[in-house]
């Protein structure tokens, strides 16, 4: 048997067939389009003007702004902030105003990657928003709170498009297997190949009717098994963008899954940053934080692991660095825990800023010159060397602050033994 043709199929890429024309027929997203959903709500009472859409690729923004449109007997006007200016947008805006104005019908303009516009460039929305000459869509894959101007969220109503669940896109993929518009029962799929789709996918709709009909074009017969649907895909497109917000939310993970002592969860999100493409200088940076702030002095070799991790990613870089990065992840999350070194440089730091700078108390100045002795520059100074335990019964801190314990070290690991230490010296004193 010949391989399945692109010709033997509906016009246009399969993605785009499957795309459903009503609320009922969308595949996933339940909590927002199912009985009694908040945005299924909104749309049955016709009770929309300005919202935003928030989720990753493939999720169904899009095809829910079409059926709004169509529901709404409102032109669909798509347009993405990547691709068109701030000139060009405020053009469709009154072009728009124009026709409601004059014909008493409303657009919608659905605006896609809309973080790609600067605070400022999202000013050109707020009047027509206000004004209500327009339905708004606004679609991004950024965390609105980062990207998106206090005032034009304040004109929107939010809502969150999740990655579609395993069973959504099984049901998706049998769908599209079956419909006339998909591909009509040509190609049959194992469960392997079903099971690798879906997991490739990542939760992107989009991506996993791509693959599979890229599969079913490279199949020499009716079967599509796992390999052919590897063939296909050739590399996982994981969802991770440096400087978006999937980026902060792995660092997160990372750091809070050391933070736990949980070396697999570490591992686990340390990977989904190496294959996502991190900078490994950026996550041996984030170690060292995480040696000082939570491993700290209950286990002080934690920020050699560390930095040496730092020298790996700096001077060999990935692939190499990447077992560099996972022994001092794995080191830090089986290591002895204290935060008490965070906690005394936190405490410190709020009465630098909410007191008044205090002076040097006199004993602790150095007295270089006779004027400076005459002024009693070091008088009283005891050198701790000369005294027994070698610790001086005087103050260090400033008057304002006797008294004051910033650090104060756990009992677990060498902290414990400093803290000991610490009790003697204090009686001492």
């Amino acid at each position: 048997m010949q391989p399945l043709s692109f010709s033997d199929q509906p016009v246009g890429p399969l993605a785009e067939r499957m795309r459903p024309d009503s609320l009922d027929r969308v595949i996933g997203q339940d909590d927002l389009l199912g009985a009694g959903g908040p945005l299924r709500s909104l749309v049955d009472r016709e009770a929309y003007r300005a919202l935003l859409f928030w989720g990753p690729p493939g999720t169904g923004k899009t095809t829910v702004g079409r059926i709004i449109a169509a529901r709404a007997n409102a032109k669909f006007v798509q347009c993405s902030a990547a691709l068109t200016g701030v000139k060009e947008v405020r053009s469709i805006l009154e072009a728009s105003q124009f026709r409601y104005k004059s014909e008493g019908k409303r657009d919608l303009l659905f605006l896609d990657e809309i973080h790609r516009f600067s605070k400022s460039q999202q000013d050109v929305l707020l009047s027509f928003l206000e004004e209500g000459s327009i339905i708004f869509i606004g679609a991004t894959t950024e965390n609105p709170s980062f990207v998106l101007n206090a005032a034009l969220l304040s004109r929107c109503q939010l809502f969150c498009f999740a990655p579609l669940s395993e069973e959504a896109m099984r049901e998706l993929i049998v769908h599209a297997l079956g419909h006339k518009k998909g591909l009509a029962n040509a190609v049959d799929l194992t469960d392997g190949a079903r099971d690798m789709l879906v997991a490739l996918s990542d939760g992107d709709g989009r991506r996993a009717l791509s693959t599979l009909e890229m599969a079913a074009a490279l199949a020499e017969n009716r079967n599509v098994d796992a390999m052919l649907i590897e063939h296909a895909v050739q590399r996982k497109g994981l969802r991770y963008d440096r400087a978006g917000d999937e980026h902060y939310n792995l660092v997160s993970a990372l750091h809070k899954s050391v933070r736990n002592s949980d070396p697999d969860a570490a591992l686990y999100w340390l990977a989904r940053m190496i294959e996502g493409g991190e900078d490994p200088r950026f996550i041996a940076r984030r170690l060292i934080r995480i040696a000082s702030e939570d491993v700290g002095l209950a286990d002080p070799w934690a920020i050699l692991q560390a930095t040496a991790a730092w020298d790996a990613a700096a001077k060999v870089g990935l692939p190499e660095c990447d077992l560099a990065l996972a022994q001092a992840t794995v080191y830090m999350a089986c290591a002895e825990k204290s935060n008490a070194l965070y906690m005394g440089m936190m405490a410190a730091k709020r009465d630098v800023h909410d007191m008044p700078a205090a002076e040097v108390p006199l004993h602790l100045r150095n007295a270089p010159t006779r004027l400076m002795k005459d002024l009693g520059y070091g008088k009283g100074y005891q050198y701790a060397h000369d005294v027994p335990d070698q610790v001086a019964r005087m103050d260090c801190l400033p008057e304002a602050l006797k008294g004051r314990t910033y650090y104060r070290p756990k009992d677990v690991g060498i902290e414990g033994k400093i803290a000991e230490r610490l009790k003697r010296w204090k009686k001492l004193r």
